[in-house]
């Protein structure tokens, strides 16, 4: 039998069999929601106690289904920071049964939880490389000027690595910037920092959860090479009417929420601004200088009957930057989601969502009466149709499609005396997937999956089209082990042409074309996961190999901004990256935290580049090390840091000069030989919980980032020696030694 009709025949009986049976089976299903807010949790571990091998999750939206013989059951609902839920039921026939799911009070009195996942989800489940966090975990890690920050948390995780301080972006295991598909409620993010990489643009008090996945991700996700960053935005409590929000040195946040209809309905509504430009005023120097950011979250969800549901969502966000009239810049995204779930059946979830997405960057000079704008954007309408179909206790099945259409304008030059030719760029991203969470047996859960994806070029009338298959495997070894398997294929159609390793507003994105292909990524990775202590302590280990396809990189010298056809400028080749990741988390008792380490290499080859052989690529780092303590001191005060170390960037530095027209040019030779020096800091923080007065909560937060002054390398600079003019100098900048921070947050 050939290896084709082996799958062929292993999917039909996987999807057709269960068809066949006659047993009388009925369905549960309902919605989890936590019980003092009402919003819908997701992720909840619903397990049959008599049948372990029933259990399922609930989806993004809370809903769960499950197929059993008629009979007696108890359902045990699950997750970690709530009280564990025993619902006896009698199944005679379709069952619709609704839980909520209250705080557990005494845990929340002496422990920090560090993870959002069932205690034993490391064990069962077939996703690999996937991190889901917690947001109060978040408000407890130290960071630069003491705003929570999600990115900032999530770059402590093994595999995913900080583009440097004052860099926005993060790399996932050997990835470009560009690389990760960062959504906000479905909603592409292309920009996901302010103040050039400070903070994020997630705010975090309107976040409810966030999930990473590292380059395995399940076939409804495409158009990235390494990574999916998911983020779910709060849906605002539906019984009570709340205000809260926090006040630190040179920012402030406030977010209202309540009920539209009580139990039924809700609305949130959450802002962000910093106000270090009113600092800066009070300089008679800095008079003039504007540099701040804002940003604001709406969310509302409609009741329209039992099974169903309507759901808008917005973000919107802008940096400002301007020095007099002589320089002056914004740049910002914009975000809208309006979704409809729908319950068709007690097996069958919808989800229908039209997406709008925009990102613009605008800066301008003048000098002498001469004006000069430099503008960009990419802009997406998006069409998502998403169905779950819960076939039976041992088989769910997603599929879908989805409708991108991309109208992209390249960076372009308007001014006294200046006439661009650059037009904008029109493509239209489409795909078809389909998938299943398979559980052939007690011991093993696999999830496979395939996605047809196909990208338009109008302008050259050419169409890519690619398969993107993907399997993952978990086999559990014993009650406190398991390996896990996985393959994953990805594309990409859209890319993002930096000249920095961290990347800044002026970043310009472009889509395929006759002469730019879609980049191909294929991953195999291999992972390990034990637990110790009654689930106290989570080990979990993983390798991976991916090559890439189709790589960009710039000709020596290019210049991306002004020169009229980006693409004269652009080399293509290939790349590979390779790493092991160690995690190690302690997720109960007073003291929890985790430490995170990753051996990785990543590079490129790409004729006409370093004498066509393999080079470093900009975002290879050996070596990063994270180690993360929460520890709570009493019922209060917690105490947390964090302490990173990493291998210093990939440059290419100067390896000689000469004169020419009295201008200094310098020589290179090997690209990205060199490196930059380690990064290493020790941050610390303090929280004070304020006794409670009636509804008002509030807390003290107090932190010092760089406790011990290291001054990390922002940037390399090169000038000759004042004393010797044939020696060249390496000038290193950097940004921050220490930066004290308090903050005051309230609630009520």
């Amino acid at each position: 039998m050939t290896s084709t009709k082996f799958i062929k025949q292993l999917i039909f009986c996987t999807l057709i069999t269960p068809l066949l049976s006659k047993a009388q089976n009925f369905t549960i299903s309902g919605t989890v929601k936590e019980s003092s807010s009402g919003e819908t949790l997701t992720g909840v571990t619903v397990s049959v106690v008599e049948r372990p091998r029933a259990g399922v999750t609930t989806n993004d939206y809370g809903f769960y289904s499950i197929t059993l013989p008629k009979g007696t059951y108890t359902l045990r609902f699950s997750y970690v920071g709530r009280k564990q839920e025993l619902v006896p039921i009698q199944l005679e026939s379709n069952l619709t049964l609704n839980t909520k799911l209250t705080d557990e009070k005494e845990a929340s009195m002496t422990e920090v939880v560090v993870s959002a996942k069932k205690d034993n989800d490391n064990l069962t489940k077939a996703s690999m490389g996937t991190e889901v966090l917690n947001m109060k975990t978040a408000s407890k890690i130290p960071v630069v000027f003491g705003e929570k920050d999600l990115v900032k948390t999530l770059q402590l995780m093994p595999g995913v690595k900080s583009n440097g301080e004052g860099a926005n972006g993060f790399s996932v295991r050997g990835g470009a910037t560009d690389q990760n598909l960062i959504l906000l409620d479905e909603a592409p993010v292309y920009n996901a920092s302010h103040l050039l990489g400070f903070f994020s643009t997630f705010n975090s008090d309107a976040i409810k959860d966030a999930t990473i996945i590292k380059g395995n991700s399940p076939a409804q996700f495409g158009g990235r090479l390494s990574s999916v960053l998911d983020v779910h935005m709060k849906e605002g409590n539906n019984k009570e009417y709340q205000t809260s929000g926090g006040i630190g040195l040179i920012s402030s946040r406030l977010t209202v929420e309540g009920p539209i209809q009580k139990e039924k309905s809700s609305f949130i509504i959450s802002g962000r601004r910093t106000y270090a430009d009113l600092f800066a005023r009070l300089s008679s120097d800095l008079k003039n200088v504007k540099l701040y950011f804002y940003d604001l979250n709406a969310k509302a969800n409609l009741y329209i009957n039992k099974k169903n549901k309507l759901y808008f969502s917005g973000y919107f966000g802008q940096d400002v930057l301007s020095v007099n009239k002589l320089f002056g810049s914004k740049w910002g995204n914009s975000t809208a989601t309006l979704r409809w779930n729908s319950i068709i059946s007690s097996k069958l979830f919808s989800n229908t969502s039209l997406i709008y997405s925009n990102y613009d960057f605008n800066v301008g000079f003048q000098s002498d009466g001469v004006e000069t704008n430099y503008n960009s954007h990419i802009k997406d309408l998006n069409l998502k149709q998403d169905f779950s179909y819960y076939l039976n206790s041992s088989n769910t099945i997603r599929f879908g499609f989805n409708v991108i259409h991309h109208t992209i304008t390249p960076t372009k030059a308007e001014g006294t005396g200046i006439i661009s030719t650059k037009k904008s760029q029109k493509g239209l991203e489409n795909a078809i997937y389909a998938s299943n969470s398979w559980k052939p047996s007690d011991n093993l859960n696999i999830d496979y999956g395939l996605r047809f994806s196909f990208y338009n070029v109008p302008d050259s009338n050419k169409t890519y089209y690619n398969l993107e298959p993907r399997i993952t495997a978990n086999f559990r070894l014993s009650n406190t082990e398991s390996i896990k398997l996985g393959y994953a294929r990805n594309t990409q159609n859209l890319h993002l042409m930096s000249n920095s390793t961290g990347g800044s507003p002026t970043d310009q994105w472009i889509g395929n074309s006759f002469k730019i292909k879609p980049e191909i990524a294929d991953q195999v990775s291999l992972g390990y996961s034990k637990n110790f202590n009654n689930d106290a302590l989570e080990l979990n280990t993983e390798v991976y190999y991916k090559t890439m396809q189709n790589q960009i990189d710039y000709k020596d010298g290019a210049d991306i901004n002004t020169v009229p056809n980006i693409e004269s400028e652009l080399l293509f080749g290939k790349g590979r990256a390779y790493g092991w990741e160690i995690l190690l988390k302690k997720k109960k008792g007073r003291l929890t935290g985790w430490i995170g380490y990753t051996l990785s290499k990543t590079e490129r080859k790409i004729d006409g580049i370093n004498n066509n052989q393999w080079y470093n690529a900009k975002q290879d780092r050996t070596h990063d090390l994270s180690i993360v303590a929460i520890y709570n001191l009493t019922p209060r005060w917690t105490l947390s840091g964090t302490f990173i170390y990493s291998t210093g960037n990939a440059v290419t530095f100067p390896t000689g000069k000469y004169i020419l027209n009295n201008q200094t040019i310098y020589q290179y030779n090997n690209r990205n030989a060199d490196r930059m020096a380690p990064t290493h800091r020790l941050d610390f923080s303090a929280t004070y919980e304020r006794p409670a007065r009636g509804r008002f909560q509030s807390s003290w937060s107090f932190g010092l980032y760089n406790v011990y002054g290291r001054q990390n390398p922002f940037s390399i600079t090169f000038k000759e020696n004042k004393n010797n003019p044939k020696q060249i100098d390496a000038v290193q900048t950097s940004l921050f030694q220490w930066i004290p921070s308090v903050t005051y947050n309230f609630k009520f």
